[in-house]
């Protein structure tokens, strides 16, 4: 693979080198991290709409289920490595560029980075995540906006590319599920702005909250309410615990994409200051998710673990059983938080 640019998008050459490989590409394999949420999906929606409007031939992939309420970005919904496609499937695609968004982490990408080691196609990387393997030939990084959406906001408009209303609305959703819709101390004056451009080009907040927010299955809600009964608080309700079992997503009937954002009930609480979800994966290991609202550097403790993400909201995985993990866990955040004994 080759060495990446690490460049932020404020400077104009890594957009340019963009550009550059963008315009020399002819077939585009356009991917992000496994269990995508609103901002890579969103980001995949419209950039996928912009390539095409450039006479690119463009093919989605997925690494994961993605979560119900994300399926009406897409006109039909994208393959999944290992399952609508395989890996022999990739090398015979003919792919001239790979284009990943919301990560540059190997951890993320599943069987598709072993297969970018042996492609040796170009891979241009959009991210705002401080962890980065350097995975691109060209790197769009920036860990001072608040969604990839925003990074591929900027592209689009440096590249003199309309905007449609369909691709409005993928980066609204990008923008506004990764500020927790703007609510976030990630929120800034750059993503309200493009927020208000997004607006103006055709997306209705509205009517995607309503798809978002107001769309729960009951299995998701059963999940939700089980997640709730294994919740616990330490260090004096400033630290908050929940998990989910195996057999919690068998008895409920709930995906395991259902899972996204359900941390963000215990941060409710306010004498909450980090949250913690601990999830049994199908393969038995724990996939845990960390919300702090500033007071623990949650990215610090998922790096412990091979993991990363932002300062405020990270993951990693952790060994089986759910007890084990959570307890690793839980001494990573006493020693971090102030005045725990």
């Amino acid at each position: 693979m080759p060495d990446g640019m690490g460049c932020s998008v404020n400077k104009p050459k890594p957009v340019t080198d963009a550009r550059a490989l963008v315009d020399s590409s002819t077939r585009i394999l356009l991917t992000s991290h496994r269990k995508p949420d609103g901002d890579a999906l969103g980001c995949m929606a419209a950039l996928d709409a912009a390539l095409r409007r450039q006479g690119k031939d463009v093919q989605l992939l997925l690494l994961s289920p993605i979560p119900s309420w994300y399926a009406f970005l897409f006109d039909r919904l994208p393959p999944i490595l290992g399952e609508g496609m395989t890996v022999d499937q990739l090398t015979a695609g003919g792919y001239d560029l790979v284009v990943i968004v919301d990560t540059n982490s190997r951890n993320q990408l599943k069987d598709l980075a072993g297969w970018l080691d042996k492609a040796h196609v170009p891979v241009l990387v959009i991210d705002h995540h401080a962890t980065s393997d350097h995975l691109g030939r060209v790197e769009i990084t920036d860990t001072t906006a608040a969604a990839a959406g925003v990074l591929v906001h900027e592209l689009i408009q440096s590249a003199g590319w309309s905007v449609t209303p369909d691709m409005a609305t993928a980066l609204f959703v990008a923008v506004a599920t990764d500020t927790g819709w703007f609510r976030f101390s990630n929120t800034d004056v750059r993503v309200l702005r493009i927020a208000a451009q997004l607006i103006d080009a055709g997306a209705d907040p509205a009517a995607v909250y309503a798809r978002l927010y107001q769309n729960f299955t009951s299995e998701r809600f059963a999940l939700m309410t089980t997640m709730l009964d294994h919740m616990s608080l330490h260090f004096d309700g400033r630290y908050a615990a929940q998990y989910l079992t195996a057999e919690d997503f068998r008895r409920t009937g709930a995906a395991y994409s259902d899972t996204e954002d359900l941390i963000s009930e215990c941060q409710r609480i306010g004498s909450v200051q980090v949250a913690a979800i601990f999830v049994e994966q199908q393969d038995g290991r724990i996939r845990c998710s960390l919300r702090s609202n500033g007071a623990v550097n949650v990215r610090g403790i998922a790096e412990q673990f091979g993991g990363g993400g932002h300062t405020n909201a990270a993951g990693t995985f952790l060994p089986a059983p759910v007890d084990h993990a959570m307890s690793l866990i839980q001494d990573q955040i006493a020693s971090r938080l102030p005045d725990v004994p």
